[in-house]
Order: structure tokens, then C-alpha cells, then sequence
């Protein structure tokens, strides 16, 4: 069976779900997990005539901290179901790439995911990044739906 699986969430409530999902596998299997979010980084534009409210700095160190918050509940979850876990928070402008390489560095043999999910908190794409894993990933990937 698998011994470490890689969860991505971008926050959303279905991510959450696959999340969880994942770590009642987990549990079942006597795996350990890795839940990761990829944020891209924040880009802000704006024209002379409109001033931004916040700068670039301050609205990453915002959505950093959102970031932070949830995946520290999806920790507490699996510690409360006996599951080893590991958090991380990966920069990267292709989601799907970083949840692979992200998974390869960590020794993870299968990677669990939502499918349809949209944009969240941690800007983690998992509805179209769930094809592009599939596509290029060497290692399984378990899709929630």
C-alpha cells in the first residue's frame, strides 16, 4: 500500500474534502502525508491616475497568512486521526509542476487531489492543474471528485 501521500488544497471546500479524504487513507494505510499549496506570486497593476490601496508586499504577506491559517486546520485534522504530516508552501508559476516536483522531493508514492475545484486562498489551480498532474506525473495520482 502507500506510505506517503501528497495532498495539494488551494483552500477551496472541495480541495478540502479531497484533503481529508486523503488523510482517512492515510490513516488506513499506515501512510504518512505531505499537504502542500503552491501560491503564485501577487501581481498588482494599476495606472498613475489610480493609486494602489496596498502595495504588493502587504497583499502577499495577507493572502500568506490565509495560507498559513488553513493549512494548519488540515494539520490538526490529521493529527487528530494519527497522521503524520508535513506542511508546506511552495512559490511556483505552474501549479501542476509544483505539486510534482513537490512530490518527487518528498519520497511521496501517490498523490491525492480534488478535481473541479477553483482558485482558493492559496492560489493552489486544482481543477485544471488535476489533468496536467495526470498528465505528466510518473508517480499515481488519486482524484477526488
Amino acid at each position: 500500500m502507500f506510505q506517503h501521500i501528497l495532498l495539494p488544497t488551494d483552500g477551496s471546500l472541495l480541495s478540502a474534502a479531497a484533503v481529508e479524504s486523503g488523510i482517512d487513507l492515510a490513516r488506513d494505510a499506515g501512510a504518512k502525508v505531505t499537504v502542500v499549496t503552491v501560491v503564485e506570486a501577487v501581481q498588482l497593476w494599476w495606472t498613475r491616475s489610480a493609486q494602489p490601496r496596498e502595495d504588493t508586499a502587504t497583499v502577499q504577506g495577507h493572502a500568506n497568512e490565509q495560507v498559513r491559517h488553513h493549512l494548519a486546520e488540515l494539520e490538526r485534522k490529521a493529527e487528530a486521526q494519527g497522521v503524520p504530516c508535513t506542511l508546506l508552501q511552495v512559490e511556483h508559476e505552474h501549479p501542476y509542476r509544483a505539486i510534482i516536483d513537490t512530490a518527487k522531493k518528498s519520497g511521496c508514492d501517490l498523490i491525492a487531489m480534488a478535481s473541479h475545484a477553483r482558485r482558493g486562498v492559496g492560489a493552489v489551480v486544482v481543477g485544471s492543474e488535476t489533468t496536467k498532474v495526470l498528465t505528466h506525473s510518473s508517480i499515481p495520482v488519486l482524484v477526488y471528485r
